[in-house]
């Protein structure tokens, strides 16, 4: 009996909002929000994050208006392939693999450190191997395991930010500790601003890297039942959640924290912002409970790429630009062969953190570092072509499930601050007296692999920018 080639719609509403929600929420929000504080001052970081926050919103509300209109597993690569260029499309969807694929290998390493809080002296590679196979479980069992399991991980995280703004809320106005703080640390030396504008460029980067993850609800939609309503809902959902979690919780830290004390810049969870304002009103178990917290993001992290990568690499084989084997898919609908060779590809690049001194991992994190952005600026791009194709073609906007607010200004905004995140990712190395050039090839080297990509793709099939007329923007109705 010959197997089905097509996914299964299993994801509810409900599965799509937590997906989203709970791509946002890690250790971005858990460990990196100090350092950010630290670098920038409490209105920096707030200034950094607010403005990213609605170039996010603008890139949600594109991508909603595709995906409810036209949901594909391919998402942003289908889309690039459609409205701009094959070439593109192909760049894109690699691009996102890979960068999803190496996060495994990143996320392992995590879990296993994490462990150590607990064991000291257990086996980094045992924890990692056992999470490995959680994360392969919960994505083989089906779409709907997945979806449940996410949904899961994403209310403990939504859950302790919640816990964590009353109990800071009450804290600023001196409920626990009796001592109302005030504006002092907001306006401590230089502050609320300190450094300046680079230092708030920089903060740009961070706040963008928290905020990856959100894209994944154009991947997922590919899955999700009834994707015209839930797509919309989902966004909306996600959008001023987010933003009212990182910038409450940036807030509230600020406040409560000092932006010089040193123990903001630190990874260590003892001394997570989050750990030290719960220590701070006297629960005694913060950091074990935040480290268990952390914990769940990882996996979630961990879980969620696994799927996205899948999806991803098994949409490329469907469309010719991956070996065919990978497009098999079960018949509980999931792309088995794509998910094993992505489970490899994420235990190998592990298995590099073993040798030498960690350098091959090193580089591969780095080259996935601007994977991201890369993948923010597709969908400006797709999403500005897609409409301009679909006026040009005589559509009316009413035939659009959901319109994304403000076009052109969305898109336009959007390509033009990931553009500067990107060039601007190592500014620094610039600065100096002469060029720091191993700098350089470090944060930018994800650049000229996707142009190669890119380019050579173009050049071997001689792909060319389709015309507005051209474009495929009609679909065939899901079931």
């Amino acid at each position: 009996m010959q197997e089905q080639q097509e996914l299964k719609r299993g994801l509810k509403s409900r599965h799509l909002t937590m997906i989203s929600l709970g791509g946002a929420i890690g250790t971005g929000l858990f460990l990196a929000s100090g350092g950010a504080i630290h670098t920038a001052g409490p209105g920096g970081a707030l200034l950094a994050y607010a403005i990213i926050g609605v170039m996010v919103y603008f890139l949600m509300t594109s991508l909603a208006e595709l995906a409810a209109y036209m949901p594909e597993a391919g998402s942003f690569s289908t889309y690039a392939s459609r409205f701009v260029d094959p070439s593109f499309g192909f760049a894109l969807g690699w691009n996102y693999w890979y960068n999803w694929a190496i996060t495994i290998a990143a996320e392992l390493s995590a879990g296993a450190l994490i462990m150590k809080f607990w064991f000291p002296n257990s086996s980094s590679i045992l924890w990692s191997a056992l999470f490995l196979l959680i994360m392969f479980g919960l994505n083989y069992l089906s779409v709907k395991g997945f979806g449940e399991s996410e949904f899961w991980f994403s209310l403990i995280k939504v859950v302790t930010v919640i816990i964590f703004l009353v109990i800071g809320i009450m804290m600023i106005f001196g409920i626990f500790n009796n001592e109302a703080p005030g504006f002092k640390n907001f306006t401590l030396d230089d502050g609320p601003i300190h450094g300046g504008f680079f230092t708030v460029l920089g903060i740009f980067m961070a706040a963008g890297f928290s905020f990856q993850g959100t894209e994944l609800l154009g991947v997922a939609a590919g899955e999700s039942e009834d994707p015209e309503k839930t797509v919309p809902r989902a966004v909306k959902q996600v959008f001023w959640r987010i933003l009212l979690f990182y910038i409450l919780a940036i807030f509230v830290i600020g406040m409560l924290i000092p932006y010089t004390a040193d123990s903001l810049a630190s990874d260590d969870v003892r001394v997570s912002p989050f750990t030290l304002i719960f220590e701070r009103a006297g629960l005694a178990f913060a950091a074990s409970a935040i480290n268990a917290v952390i914990l769940t993001a990882v996996l979630s992290a961990g879980n969620s790429g696994m799927y996205a990568s899948t999806r991803m690499l098994w949409n490329l084989a469907k469309d010719g630009k991956a070996p065919r084997f990978l497009a098999k898919v079960n018949k509980r609908g999931v792309p088995v062969n794509a998910l094993i060779a992505t489970a490899l590809v994420g235990t190998l690049a592990f298995g590099a953190s073993f040798f030498g001194d960690g350098a091959v991992y090193t580089w591969l994190l780095n080259a996935s570092g601007m994977s991201g952005f890369i993948a923010w600026l597709g969908i400006a791009i797709s999403h500005y072509r897609f409409r301009r194709a679909f006026v040009a073609q005589g559509h009316d906007l009413s035939e659009l499930p959901y319109h994304a607010k403000l076009f052109p200004f969305g898109p336009i905004f959007a390509f033009i601050l990931c553009a500067v995140v990107i060039l601007g990712q190592n500014y620094s190395a610039f600065m100096g007296d002469s060029i720091d050039w191993y700098g350089v090839l470090v944060s930018y080297i994800g650049l000229p692999l996707f142009l190669i990509v890119w380019l050579g793709y173009k050049w071997t099939k001689k792909s060319k920018l389709i015309p507005l007329k051209e474009c495929q923007v009609t679909v065939k109705k899901y079931e």
